[in-house]
């Protein structure tokens, strides 16, 4: 079955050689949905009764507009047909519905993108949804991808990182809740009347990953004065081949979460954790998979290298100066790479520039990885708060506290007849503030990251709109 899939998947390739965006459909389609996203409350719903709301004839129309060119769209993507059927029922019965909080399960489930990965296919994405670092409201959103399964990556996937959920993806275009800094197509983030017994599929971005990566790791490199070598340079100025790192990075990455000796539920989506355990969680993942780029460059794999380097630098110049401090866990975990390397000398800040020694990084990263593997293992013969004061002190061997933080005082400076969800309460917003060399990085990199808000592969997006990136 599998195998046929794979072969209907390559056949549709070719029939889908005309892009989506260059079909005036498109347009039409994109300039409806942006029509109505104004419209639309928090939750989804359009507020007739409310100040500046449309006629709700007007909304009609808008929502048939969207589903007249789904219906053009559509024979150019035949993989999609019975999802573009559901999601042109289920647009309608929005609007039946007097357009109240709306209920896309139908044609979630309908859409199997991952049943099909075949590298350059096109899909077309419709749902009410909000973005992940994007915009929090479940507003309706339209965006036009395409598939990145090269077969060495399919290879790698089949023989060494099974991960059948797994999509990589590039964006053609798309409407303004992804003019943010939003890489993700997740299925959860849709609204649904329920949620599906499982998810059967997540989609990353990896033109956008690479294409901020390029931006800030440039500007890092040049503030910082670190002298890079050949190779690794041509890599960053090579938009493809990042691209292929982070494809390969994130397929690693996400199969993570649930491979390897876990004390808890592995994305901690049920329990109520202080943000240094989601941040370990994430930066165990991201050192997986640094760890197995090694391997993989051993074995003879360029995309290997590449991996290692967008790891290291992408977490060490753009994840702890992105963001507020508010329980930033992906910023605690590129703060402790770097200072786990800089105290294990393989980093220097000497008079004003950063030197690495790039033969020792590979086995001092992977040092760090095997130490949050050991907290993990341990942890499972541990209570939660046991497990949770042994993985603040691994941060904090590495990361200072925040002067004020009762946490750092220990088990007898909090009141543990509570449960434990209740001490996440006493965890400062910023329980490890930024060092004084990353305050002044943040100062340095704040403009170059404001930039990458709504990047492609062909550079930053002006007014919402796509530039044909990737394609």
């Amino acid at each position: 079955m599998t195998e046929i899939l794979v072969q209907d998947a390559a056949a549709a390739v070719g029939s889908t050689a005309e892009r989506v965006v260059d079909h005036p459909a498109w347009s039409r389609l994109k300039s409806a949905v942006e029509e109505i996203r104004p419209w639309q409350s928090k939750d989804g719903s359009i507020d007739f009764d409310a100040e500046g709301a449309p006629a709700r004839a007007d909304a009609e129309v808008a929502v048939e507009r969207i589903a007249g060119a789904v219906a053009e769209l559509s024979p150019l993507l035949p993989h999609d047909a019975d999802y573009h059927r559901a999601l042109t029922a289920d647009l309608r019965k929005w609007s039946d519905d007097a357009f109240g909080v709306p209920d896309f399960l139908d044609s979630l489930l309908a859409f199997q993108p991952a049943a099909h990965r075949a590298d350059g296919l096109q899909h077309l994405v419709v749902f009410p949804m909000y973005t992940q670092n994007g915009n929090p409201d479940r507003n309706l959103e339209a965006v036009v991808l395409r598939m990145v399964w090269p077969e060495w990556l399919a290879e790698l996937e089949r023989t060494r990182y099974d991960n059948p959920l797994f999509c990589g993806i590039t964006f053609e275009d798309f409407t303004a809740g992804y003019d943010t800094n939003s890489a993700v197509l997740f299925p959860e983030t849709i609204a649904v009347r329920e949620a599906p017994e499982r998810f059967t599929w997540g989609g990353i971005f990896c033109d956008r990953e690479a294409a901020r990566f390029r931006a800030v790791t440039n500007e890092a490199v040049s503030v910082l004065g670190l002298d890079l070598p050949d190779d690794i340079r041509a890599m960053v100025e090579d938009q493809q081949r990042c691209q292929e790192a982070f494809v390969l990075w994130d397929l690693v990455h996400d199969r993570t979460h649930s491979h390897g000796d876990l004390p808890f539920d592995p994305f901690m989506i049920k329990q109520r954790q202080p943000f240094w355990m989601y941040g370990l969680e994430e930066l165990r993942c991201d050192l997986t998979a640094f760890k197995e780029a090694v391997r993989l460059e051993a074995d003879g794999f360029p995309q290997g290298r590449d991996v290692q380097f967008a790891v290291l630098f992408d977490r060490m110049f753009r994840f702890p100066v992105t963001g507020d401090r508010v329980r930033n866990y992906d910023g605690l975990g590129g703060q402790l790479l770097f200072a786990y390397l800089h105290q294990h000398d393989v980093l220097r800040w000497t008079d004003n520039t950063l030197k690495i020694d790039w033969d020792r990084a590979p086995q001092i990263t992977n040092q760090l990885c095997a130490e949050i593997e050991k907290l993990y293992r341990d942890g499972i013969d541990r209570p939660k708060l046991v497990h949770w004061f042994a993985a603040y002190e691994l941060v904090s061997t590495y990361l200072a506290p925040h002067p004020g933080s009762r946490w750092a005082k220990g088990p007898d400076a909090l009141d543990l007849s509570q449960p434990p969800r209740k001490l996440v309460d006493d965890v400062l917003p910023d329980e490890f503030p930024l060092s004084m060399f990353y305050e002044a990085l943040s100062k340095k990199l704040k403009r170059v990251i404001a930039t990458t808000k709504g990047i492609t592969a062909n550079g930053p997006v002006a007014d919402g709109t796509a530039s044909g990136a990737a394609a």
